[in-house]
This record gives structure tokens, C-alpha cells and sequence, in this order.
């Protein structure tokens, strides 16, 4: 039986991009220059911005300061939330460019472009180089997969790693019995995990796989019954994440401090099973993530309309390049969806795959009328919301933006509004020009002009406030060029962008102990030390009076003081310990 393939539609307009019946190669190449611009625009323009991106940053910065890239540190203390190899990544991005605000996105940046190619080579192997194309420009334009590949968070490499498996287990389960890709693919599982735990999701493609063999379903290669080829991608699974494992473990042991046990014992258990069995933080219900798809990988679901009744025919015709695919991206979202925790982009590794599922059959829907209507409606509501948003903003008679816009630190918001307008503009503009005829293109156009806006005007517009290097900025043009600096109660971006040298008193240590530390510190030279604080920390030792308020950043304000602003009754460093402690990890 022949798997089904929908038939190529007589084409009564031209919606394609960089699609037609030219040079593959040469269609291939502008799509990758495409995506290159579309996801790198404005890279170099701004610094991280919370809420993770500075704890990385600022780990991979203490990788190359120090010379330890195996234990990540933050600050003093070691940072046990995540394995190192992203801030790795970083670290050795910067021994490339030299240049941090380059260094911090490039790996995010070379994952996402990874990605892409590995979901085009894919889709071209398994029907066409159309369709190879039409899932790259699928994935491109879905707006998690972009939103995520312009930020410094782990998932886009992770996502790189899990799409690299899942390459090399469908080339091997269903272009043939290919040993090596295999191999490579379980291989490419454990990089995942030593990225970020979840790497292992790779391998739940065996699922579908096995499955399908057993149902004799259409283009999947029959299980080999060799035990010893099948436990080889174990082999290069355990090889990959022994790469950091065995490291850590012989520095652990050449280090018996109890906190690199404790770091061993905390990334291995306590961040991995434990964090999923009893999560402690980002609860959500058990449909959260209905509303990232339905929000995030917008405009991608638009096509499922004309997908769905398609998957269900390659079913009835046993077509194992669907079924994979898309069940093991569902095996996914289903994983995630049974621990209390959750977060938007922890489903981004499935993306890849369902846009892989939904490329041969795309040609046909975007000539279809109801699709172009969906496109033409999307590019009209969201250009009318934004524009609408930001006149009203723009007005001064919205409460909700004026406060907003203060607690942002945007001031009166009038470049913030100007913004949402032009990028409303942009999009009904392409409503205007595309019209109904050539809606998906004017998506398509529409969407990678509101990437380019908001890297190349936005990054740097919003950067002052949202990386905090206006407020490290400010403190230090307060207390002088050859004061010294202490930090108590701080976030990660504190201590990356401040303009010297500073002391601190650790992260996760309770804010009064730290402020304890503090104040010890500064009596012994109270002529020139300053305490940078946050506002919560403050009472009831420091005297806002004869402190200097510093300004407003990532929603917290924050003040500077010296000694002769500490009440009597806590010099010495004796802060009593607050009723309600202050979580200081809180974002």
C-alpha cells in the first residue's frame, strides 16, 4: 500500500516565498539568509535581560574570569539549577567574538539556524525538497520558535540537541537501517540531557517506532533483531553525558567540600526527578499549555484546519512520516503536562517536529480560500490590537500603561507606544499590500518585519531598564569612580553589569544575613564603601532618609547607603531576622 501524498494543486496565485521550480540550492540558501536576518537581528544591541538570561550570562562570564568551565558559579556560590553546558557554550562564544552582548545570544542564535536546516534535510529526504522548505518556513514563522531563539535560555540549544536525535532515529527508522545515525541520534540524546535533563525526550520516538512495526505500517524499517547494534545507541547516550558526568564526578572527588557534594547530588536528583514528581515553582493547571499553543505557535495552528483531515488519511494509510512524528511531539506535551510545574517553552523541542508533519501538505492550504482568509484576519486583529494598544497608551489617559510604563522605568512610555504603533503599522500595511489573494505571503512578510522592529529598535530602546545596566549605571555615577560597592539583596543582572568591582555576600543566603555581612564589611572602611540594596531589604536597619535612592529597574526599586545610615541598634552586623523572610530568588 502506497502512503498518501496529497497531489500539487494548479497554482492560481502566487503565495510561495522562496518556493518554485528554480534552483533547490539556490531556494535553500536564501531561505537560510532569511532566517539568519529574521533571527539575528539585533544581536550586539542589548544586554541579558531577566528573567534567566543574566544568571547565565553571568555564570559564563565567571567560566572565563576564573578558568573553572565545570562547575558554574553565581557569584560566590555555585549554581546548581542547570548543567553548564549552555553557560560552556557562551563562554566559549566570547573566547570567539570577545564581545559578551554578541557571546551571550550566539549559542541560541547557531541552535535555532541548526534546527531549521535539520527540520528542511529531513522533510526533503522524507518527500521533497517543496516540503523540506515549507517546514523550515513553518517552524520560522511560528512565533515561540522565534521568540525563543532571540533570547539566551537554554531551550533553543536543548531544542537543537532533541531535533538532532530525532534526525538520526527517523533516518535510521525510516530511510533505511542506518547504524550511524542511530548512533549519532542517541549520542545526540545525552548532549541533551547534559544541556538541560529533558534531553532523554528524544528517544521516546522508539515508541511510535515500535508500534509501527508491529502494525506493518508504511515506509518504517522492520525492527532488526541484533540486541547488540540496538544497545550501541545506549552506549553513545551514556558516552555523551558521560562527557560531563565523569569530569564533575573526579573534581567532586579531588574536592571533598560539602557543597560539591551537595552540587553533585542537587544537579543529578534534586533538579532532574525531584523537580518533576514535586515541583516548587511556575505552578500551573493541567491545560496550561492549550493556551501556549494556541498563543505561542500561532500562526501554525491556522493550518491545522487543512493538517487535520489530512493526518487522519496518511493514517488510514499507514504512513509512518506522519504518525512518528507528530505522536511523539504529543507524547511530549503530554509529559509536561503532568507536573504542577510548567512554563511556556518547555514544549518548544515538540515544535520542530509537528511543523515537519504539517510541511508536504501545506502547498494546497495556503491556495485554499478559508486559510487565506485566517491569514488576512490574523494580520488585520493583531495590527488593529497593537496600534489600538499603543494610541490609547500613547494618549496618557490609560492608567493601567502609565503605571506600568513607571514601573518599567520607560518614564512617560512615549517611545515604548510609538513602538507597538509602527509594529501594528507594519502589519496591516501588509493586510493593505498582500490582501486576500497573497495573505499567507503577507504573513509571512508581515511577522519577519515585527522580528526585525523589535531587534533593531526595541532591544535597544528597552535595554536600559529591562538588563538593568541604566541602574548599575547610575550607582555607580552616585558613589564615584573610586568608591567600592557591595550588593545585598541582588539579582543576577546586578552583578554582571556593575561598572566595578563588587563585593557580595551570596545569592540564595537569606537578605538579612547578607545585609548583616554588609554592614561589617562597610564599618571597616565607612569613608568609601557604599551598600547597593533593594528596597525590601532595607527596614528596619537603614534609614531611608540619609540613604540615596538609586531608581526603579525589573520591578524593584533600589537604594544606595553608607555606614552613617544604619540605626544604632544594627551596627556590628546585628540584623534581627524578619518575621516574613524576603525571597530573594523570586523574579
Amino acid at each position: 500500500m502506497s502512503a498518501h501524498f496529497p497531489p500539487p494543486l494548479p497554482s492560481r496565485m502566487d503565495n510561495s516565498f522562496f518556493v518554485s521550480s528554480r534552483s533547490p540550492r539556490r531556494e535553500f540558501w536564501l531561505f537560510f539568509l532569511f532566517a539568519l536576518v529574521v533571527i539575528g537581528a539585533g544581536i550586539g544591541l542589548r544586554d541579558p535581560w531577566p528573567a534567566d538570561e543574566p544568571r547565565f550570562a553571568l555564570s559564563a562570564q565567571q567560566m572565563v574570569e576564573s578558568g573553572d568551565w565545570l562547575i558554574p558559579h553565581r557569584g560566590h556560590e555555585i549554581y546548581a539549577d542547570k548543567p553548564p553546558a549552555f553557560m560552556v557554550m557562551q563562554a566559549a562564544a566570547f573566547e570567539v567574538t570577545r564581545n559578551w552582548r554578541i557571546a551571550f545570544l550566539l549559542p541560541s542564535l547557531l541552535a535555532a539556524l541548526g534546527t531549521l536546516v535539520l527540520v528542511y534535510d529531513l522533510g526533503r529526504r522524507l518527500w521533497d525538497h517543496r516540503a523540506g522548505l515549507y517546514a523550515g518556513l513553518a517552524l520560522l514563522c511560528t512565533f515561540q520558535f522565534v521568540y525563543q531563539a532571540k533570547r539566551a535560555q537554554i531551550d533553543p540549544t536543548v531544542t537543537f540537541f532533541i531535533t538532532l536525535a530525532n534526525y538520526g532515529l527517523l533516518r535510521h527508522f525510516l530511510l533505511g537501517a542506518n547504524w550511524r545515525w542511530y548512533g549519532l541520534g542517541c549520542f545526540a540524546a545525552g548532549l541533551g540531557v547534559i544541556t538541560k535533563g529533558v534531553g532523554i525526550l528524544a528517544l521516546l520516538m522508539a515508541v511510535p517506532y515500535v508500534f509501527a512495526c508491529r502494525r506493518h505500517w508504511n515506509f518504517v524499517v522492520p525492527m532488526h533483531k541484533s540486541a547488540g547494534r540496538w544497545a550501541l545507541g545506549i552506549v553513545a547516550f551514556a558516552a555523551a553525558i558521560a562527557l560531563w558526568l565523569v569530569p564533575l564526578a573526579l573534581a567532586v572527588a579531588r574536592h571533598p567540600a560539602s557543597e560539591y557534594a551537595a552540587y553533585l547530588h542537587d544537579i543529578l536528583f534534586r533538579q532532574t526527578a525531584a523537580r518533576y514528581t514535586d515541583s516548587w515553582d511556575h505552578q500551573q493547571p493541567p491545560w496550561y499549555y492549550l493556551g501556549v499553543i494556541a498563543g505561542g505557535w500561532l500562526p501554525l495552528w491556522l493550518v491545522w484546519f487543512g493538517t487535520a483531515p489530512e493526518w487522519v488519511r496518511a493514517f488510514k494509510a499507514r504512513d509512518a512520516r506522519v504518525l512518528l512524528p507528530l505522536v511523539w511531539a504529543a507524547l511530549v506535551v503530554v509529559f509536561f503536562s503532568i507536573p504542577s510545574g510548567k512554563r511556556d517553552m518547555y514544549i518548544l523541542p515538540a515544535l520542530p517536529m509537528v511543523a515537519l508533519a504539517c510541511a508536504p501538505y501545506l502547498p494546497p492550504i495556503l491556495e485554499r480560500r478559508g486559510f487565506r482568509l485566517l491569514a488576512l484576519a490574523l494580520l488585520i486583529v493583531l495590527g488593529v490590537a497593537l496600534v489600538g494598544t499603543g494610541a490609547r497608551a500613547w494618549s496618557g489617559h490609560w492608567t493601567f500603561a502609565n503605571v506600568f510604563a513607571e514601573q518599567r522605568g520607560f518614564g512617560a512610555g512615549a517611545a515604548l507606544w510609538n513602538l507597538l504603533i509602527v509594529l501594528g503599522a507594519g502589519l496591516l500595511v501588509c493586510a493593505a499590500v498582500f490582501r486576500l489573494r497573497r495573505a499567507p505571503l503577507g504573513l509571512v512578510v508581515g511577522f519577519a518585519g515585527l522580528w526585525l522592529l523589535w531587534g533593531l529598535w526595541a532591544s535597544p530602546l528597552l535595554n536600559d531598564s529591562s538588563s538593568a545596566r541604566g541602574l548599575m549605571r547610575q550607582a555607580g555615577a552616585m558613589i564615584g569612580p573610586d568608591a567600592e560597592l557591595a550588593l545585598v539583596g541582588w539579582k543576577e543582572q546586578n552583578l554582571l553589569l556593575a561598572d566595578r568591582k563588587v563585593a557580595e555576600f551570596g545569592f540564595v543566603e537569606p537578605a538579612h544575613r547578607q545585609l548583616a555581612q554588609a554592614i561589617r564589611w562597610q564599618e571597616a572602611r565607612p569613608e568609601s564603601r557604599w551598600v547597593f540594596i533593594l528596597a525590601e531589604a532595607m527596614t528596619p536597619c537603614i534609614d531611608a532618609a540619609k540613604s540615596r535612592y538609586v531608581g526603579h529597574a525589573n520591578r524593584r526599586e533600589w537604594w544606595l547607603f553608607r555606614a552613617d545610615a544604619v540605626a544604632l541598634a544594627c551596627r556590628g552586623g546585628n540584623v534581627p531576622v524578619p518575621e516574613r523572610p524576603m525571597d530573594v530568588e523570586a523574579e
